[in-house]
């Protein structure tokens, strides 16, 4: 228990930069980057959990997931099945990679990969409102032919006139179904990547039994629960900034080195950072404060293992 334990959450560009097809071999050179920067947490000799986005990955498998029921008359599978294989192939990449990185550097870790279910609350107001956009657009006569399918979802037209998409709620994550072994692994000094996508969402149903459910969890608030359900001393968000800014992008931005709680509240109800993009990472990092957690980076990657860097929240 001597070490310091961390959960680095990565953000999207670990993965999938501006202007990327998203090819195999462009993902993982961009995961290749991002876990060489890592060192700089195992150098010096940090415990380390791994969280991960996956937005556009899981997206792609939607689309081949409605081609193939399309074109071939294949099941389709649902949402929580292909966040399952996002997870898999994911964590494949960023295990492959980080052990590449490491034999480089010649550090002995072990990594590991855990497809994990993230329990939510089937009670949750969000699945009253469902909001998240998923999957491929559709016209409105194949709209209305998948929700003879399928009368229970959601869809919604698309701001831009591009189609309508099936949309999910978005609820809040209530429990790490494998926290316990999370924590026990990491503890031993082996790196975990788990949570991710936020987590494969799934509840209780009437039975007590766990099922899945159609629903996207936001990554960085299920990085920063796993972060104070397993004791972590810090939490790094990573994004494609150095720092969190306000007013950004405008001839007054203003780069945050380190700001309270009280302050990221009133910057958030001021609506200077953006839905979808800043704002969530924000509210998980005062999840992670708020809760007894002692410190939280939001950064990029490559500042990884430096001394004050990035935008640290304080209580």
């Amino acid at each position: 228990m001597s070490k310091k334990l961390a959960v680095v959450a990565f953000g999207g560009n670990a993965l999938l930069r501006a202007g990327q097809k998203g090819t195999s071999e462009e993902q993982i050179a961009n995961v290749h980057e991002t876990c060489e920067n890592l060192t700089g947490l195992l150098k010096q000799d940090y415990d380390v959990v791994i969280g991960h986005g996956n937005g556009p990955q899981v997206g792609n498998i939607l689309l081949r997931n409605a081609a193939g029921h399309k074109m071939f008359d294949l099941p389709l599978m649902p949402l929580s099945v292909c966040g399952a294989y996002s997870q898999g192939f994911i964590g494949y990449i960023i295990e492959q990679q980080l052990r590449n990185v490491l034999r480089a550097h010649d550090m002995q870790r072990d990594v590991l990969t855990l497809v994990t279910q993230v329990v939510v609350d089937k009670s949750d107001a969000a699945f009253k409102n469902p909001t998240k956009p998923i999957g491929p657009y559709y016209t409105k006569d194949e709209m209305n032919v998948l929700l003879k399918e399928t009368p229970e979802d959601t869809y919604a037209e698309d701001p831009k006139g591009r189609g309508y998409r099936k949309v999910v709620a978005s609820p809040v994550p209530v429990e790490i179904a494998n926290k316990d072994s999370i924590e026990m692994l990491a503890r031993q000094g082996k790196i975990v990547v788990t949570v991710g996508g936020g987590g494969i969402p799934v509840r209780y149903n009437e039975k007590g039994d766990l099922e899945g459910i159609d629903a996207v969890i936001d990554k960085d608030l299920a990085s920063s629960m796993l972060a104070l359900e397993i004791g972590a001393d810090e939490l790094y968000i990573l994004t494609d900034v150095p720092k969190v800014f306000i007013n950004f992008n405008k001839p007054n931005q203003q780069a945050l080195d380190v700001i309270t709680v009280a302050e990221a509240k009133k910057h958030l109800a001021d609506e200077q950072f953006t839905e979808g993009s800043m704002a969530p990472k924000v509210r998980a990092a005062l999840q992670f404060i708020e809760n007894g957690g002692k410190k939280c980076i939001i950064t990029e990657s490559k500042e990884l293992g430096k001394e004050n860097v990035g935008t640290q929240i304080v209580a």
